[in-house]
């Protein structure tokens, strides 16, 4: 399917995960109803935005994959809807825990699975205390909807990252977020223009779709802003949303990203023998 409409949705969590994944469910079937066939919820939505403190009691939140509550609920609205779903959950496996991506199908399948492997450490981001680095090969998946990249977060920061999902077959990459205000610069750093123009350059230079979702809300100290968005591969900003809960939905046309790739060049003319130092430790 090279043409579809996907769907951003924001959304403010509380404490209590059962209406965190009401509140979900209903704007997921908003989405649907206004024709969307992807939807990308915020990273965590189900819960608080634990990492925001070294709690013990947090880790009670994690479960493995194929018994996860928060995924197994996704898993049967997104067949029940016909809407691909990527859902970021508190993986548990064994003693090791994860801040783990997993595609949903519109079927209900789980087609792939994504650890988020870039993991920040710092005032209000103290994920390293929770979450074991993934080790999954950073690359596209192939769905019903297309060939697709996930990444989760900090991750969109990195260009490596969508070069890595693009150079693998993506047409689109969709980034589940939450960031706000920063702690220990509260009302100094705005960092939503450079959260936002950091993905439109990986839109342009990949020649890709980049579509990302935030939370919004006030949580302890922090301020999440919002500001979910669809950014087309020439830069331009297909939807932008405010500080609100909701949903804003656009088209994807896969097959115009293709084609705008290859007429550009960027991957023709591109020397991969002479980038040995990205991969160096300094």
């Amino acid at each position: 399917m090279d043409r579809f409409s996907a769907a951003v949705i924001q959304m403010a969590s509380t404490a209590d995960v059962n209406t965190n994944l009401d509140q979900a469910e209903a704007l997921v079937v908003d989405a649907a109803e206004g024709g969307a066939k992807l939807a990308v919820l915020p990273e965590f939505f189900a819960s608080l935005y634990f990492p925001n403190q070294q709690r013990e009691e947090a880790f009670e939140l994690a479960a493995p994959l194929d018994r996860h509550p928060v995924l197994k609920r996704m898993q049967r609205l997104a067949a029940a809807h016909d809407v691909l779903l990527p859902v970021t959950v508190f993986e548990r496996d064994g003693p090791h825990y994860f801040d783990t991506l997993a595609v949903v199908e519109r079927d209900g399948s789980l087609v792939h699975v994504h650890r988020k492997a870039h993991i920040p450490d710092g005032p209000g981001y103290q994920e390293k205390y929770y979450f074991r680095p993934g080790a999954t090969p950073i690359k596209a998946v192939s769905t019903s909807l297309g060939r697709l990249g996930f990444a989760v977060c900090w991750e969109q920061w990195f260009p490596e990252v969508a070069r890595l999902l693009t150079l693998s077959g993506a047409d689109a990459i969709f980034y589940p977020s939450t960031i706000g205000s920063e702690p220990e610069e509260v009302g100094a750093i705005d960092t939503q223009p450079l959260w936002t123009r950091a993905m439109v350059g990986h839109a342009v230079v990949n020649s890709v779709y980049v579509v990302a979702s935030n939370r919004v809300g006030v949580e302890a100290d922090a301020s999440y802003y919002g500001g979910s968005f669809v950014a087309d591969p020439y830069g331009e900003l297909a939807v932008v949303a405010d500080a609100s809960p909701g949903v804003w939905q656009t088209e994807l046309d896969l097959a115009w990203a293709r084609r705008n790739r290859a007429g550009f060049g960027w991957f023709r003319d591109r020397r991969p023998e002479l980038y040995g130092g990205l991969t160096e430790t300094p």
